[in-house]
């Protein structure tokens, strides 16, 4: 492991260990027995000792020596001074002597480190003797994790300055700038001054130069070390963060009209743009999209003023399929009182307060105020145009498709004043970040790419990715995303190793070029063009097929979506499409979706009608590792399962193999379903699909005969 070659076991080394596992046998069976029989006196704690000072990774032998001191302070009370047993702090110190002897057989032991930490907690040992004894460690290994976090535990109990130990980390930087550990405590001090608003951290500009001044050195002097450059990358997302959340998206669109057309019955059927394709029953989604994960949307954050809350209030979900934590939150207009009625139009009004309730998970609470006022058209419309089953089936043919020409703003029902917002107020944000250093920085970079390897490489393109954020200027902005892309192609060629991580990179600045105006948007929107749907009617889809995309992003800007082409790319998860609420078409196919869980974002969309997840590699994988990789409620959902129970038996044979895909689609009121070219497709699951959805009338491109 790390290069140090293997040699080859002498037979006196053989006999070396024979004879410490022997001892080591010897003392487990001792100490278990003393700890099994709760016997603490001083020869089961001298046995205990020795065993750690063998093995200091033996977890139940640090937590015996725990509930040893324990009961002792139980039954001396007090200060216990003069016992016989050298008091409280006594007995505390030999705890700290045993974890000190540990820690020489191995500097990097969990369990010891976490021993010393117990007792200082007790509060009856040397804060000043043990910061001497961190820097004794620390001169000995200066790159030790464990030393340094256990340094920061110390300081903080000492109330120690932390101005003082910033200082002290440029102190240790400046004698190796390849301490890595240095790096990081210093990016966790600067993290806490800027939290608390420490005096002397203010205006953050000021701060931000001298550490960009710092790492420069560290890199211009060792570039082939990669220490200086993963500070950097930290040092760039501090620079261009925004602290406080905010509400950078909304659908519908403040200023637009939503056309809601519906049959007038007494049942209220909506149906979608599509003019053939009916969606839940009388309910129109509201959605706020935040620039960080929050938590506190609810009554009391948000108001809504319509007639359609007159009576009764909204309630707020988060969209996060693993936290009460989201970007995304979504609340349900009920139109279902004036649907069946006539034609009207009603106005809606959507406040969000700058608001305490409103936090971000580091704790900052939603900075401005937001404001979104739309309308609701209702339009009653011939009954018979709502009849799904006299309709074709969705085709995603590219015959099936014409370019669409003209301005993407009004085909959405989007104000141009309301496009430029929803794209961000780029000249808002400049006022707050510091262009001028990121400009800076990229000049010197240029220079030190002659002399740098490819992680020079990869923070060019993310300082050019950081500075279109801050920097109004449509014309140079696209100049640089295309030079993001040649950068990330580039380092796909030469760094195979992480050619994901690279791939990932270039899909997201690919995605945030195509969103980045209307102008650019309308070059992968097309009309959907089926001689079943009249001129009128034809809806806009939005094709992002045959990019190799492997990630989706830029949902924010996408949330009017309701008719979406993603295949042909490379998509293992499609983690944030459930903030689009509108989509009714969705395509998938031919991508590398391994497993029903990757499809977890695809219960949250209501509406959605017509899903194409054919030739993908669901159910070809004997491990679905997207559990692993992504957080999803399907890897602990035997709750939900279990509420199934009623439908299908708990001996339903081909419930339980398909129980993943039966949490997905059992959400969903599917009229269009392509799953073929996959591995879990067989007679028994189609059957299962048959039992799931009701409603479906097209599977894999046949029509199905009327239930």
């Amino acid at each position: 492991m790390h290069g140090r070659p293997r040699n080859p076991v002498k037979c006196e080394d053989e006999a070396v260990a024979a004879a410490r596992a022997s001892k080591l046998r010897d003392l487990q069976s001792r100490f278990l027995h003393n700890h099994h029989h709760n016997i603490y006196d001083a020869e089961a704690m001298e046995v205990s000792a020795r065993l750690l000072e063998m093995n200091p990774e033996y977890y139940t032998v640090w937590n015996y020596r725990k509930m040893a001191v324990k009961r002792y302070l139980d039954r001396v009370g007090g200060d216990g001074d003069g016992d016989g047993d050298g008091g409280v702090e006594g007995v505390l110190k030999r705890e700290l002597d045993v974890a000190q002897a540990a820690l020489r057989v191995n500097f990097k032991s969990y369990g010891a480190w976490h021993h010393r930490k117990w007792v200082l907690n007790k509060c009856h040992s040397s804060l000043d003797k043990e910061m001497e004894l961190i820097n004794l460690f620390q001169r000995k290994d200066s790159r030790n994790f464990h030393a340094w976090n256990h340094r920061r535990f110390v300081a903080a109990l000492m109330n120690s300055s932390e101005i003082d130990e910033l200082k002290y980390t440029r102190d240790v930087i400046g004698q190796n700038f390849s301490n890595y550990s240095a790096w990081h405590n210093r990016s966790v001090i600067l993290c806490s001054l800027f939290k608390k608003k420490a005096e002397g951290c203010f205006p953050k500009e000021k701060i931000l130069n001298e550490e960009y001044q710092l790492v420069q050195n560290a890199i211009f002097t060792e570039p082939n070390d990669q220490s200086g450059w993963f500070y950097y990358l930290w040092l760039l997302d501090l620079t261009i963060d925004e602290e406080t959340p905010s509400v950078i998206a909304s659908w519908p669109a403040p200023g637009s009209e939503r056309l809601i057309v519906t049959d007038g019955s007494a049942h209220g059927n909506v149906i979608s743009p599509f003019g053939s394709y009916q969606v839940d029953t009388g309910f129109l989604p509201i959605v706020l999209y935040f620039s960080k994960p929050v938590k506190g949307v609810g009554l009391a954050t948000i108001t809504v003023k319509s007639f359609f809350t007159e009576s009764v209030g909204l309630t707020w979900r988060p969209l996060s399929t693993s936290t009460d934590y989201s970007r995304a939150w979504v609340a349900y207009l009920d139109l279902s009182n004036v649907i069946c009625g006539s034609s009207e139009t009603y106005p809606v009004e959507v406040r969000c307060h700058h608001s305490q309730g409103i936090t971000s998970f580091n704790g900052f609470h939603c900075s401005h105020d937001f404001i979104s006022k739309f309308t609701v058209c209702i339009h009653v419309i011939d009954s018979s145009h709502a009849n799904i089953h006299e309709m074709g089936a969705i085709s995603w043919d590219n015959s099936n498709f014409q370019k669409h020409d003209g301005g993407i703003e009004e085909s959405i029902s989007l104000p141009v004043s309301q496009w430029s917002r929803m794209y961000k107020d780029k000249e808002a944000v400049a006022s707050k970040y510091p262009g001028t250093i990121l400009a800076n920085e990229i000049a010197l970079l240029h220079e030190l790419l002659a002399v740098s390897d490819k992680i020079g490489k990869l923070l060019l393109a993310k300082l050019l990715a950081a500075l279109d954020t801050v920097v109004l200027d449509n014309a140079s902005s696209s100049h640089r995303m295309e030079e993001i892309l040649e950068l990330y192609r580039d380092l796909m060629a030469r760094d195979t190793p992480h050619l994901q991580y690279y791939k990932d990179q270039h899909s997201i600045t690919l995605l945030n070029k195509a969103t980045s105006s209307g102008e650019n948007l309308s070059r992968y929107c097309w009309h959907y063009t089926d001689i079943s749907i009249t001129a009128s009617e034809r809806v806009i889809c939005l094709r992002f097929n045959n990019l190799a995309l492997t990630q989706f992003t830029s949902i924010e800007r996408l949330l009017w979506v309701e008719m979406l082409d993603l295949c042909h790319n490379e998509l293992r998860s499609i983690n944030g499409l459930e903030a689009m609420q509108s989509l009714s078409c969705l395509n998938l196919s031919n991508n590398k979706l391994r497993s029903f869980t990757a499809l977890d974002p695809l219960r949250r969309l209501k509406f959605l009608k017509v899903l194409n997840i054919s030739h993908n590699e669901i159910g070809g994988h004997s491990i679905d590792t997207t559990r692993y990789l992504w957080s999803s409620p399907l890897s602990h959902s035997v709750r939900m399962y279990s509420n199934c129970d009623d439908a299908f038996p708990v001996d339903d044979v081909t419930a339980t193999k398909h129980w993943e895909g039966m949490l997905i689609f059992r959400d969903l009121k599917l009229t269009q379903l392509d799953i073929i070219g996959n591995p879990v497709v067989d007679e028994d699951f189609v059957v299962l699909l048959h039992r799931l959805l009701p409603k479906l009338v097209w599977l894999d491109g046949q029509r199905l005969n009327a239930i």
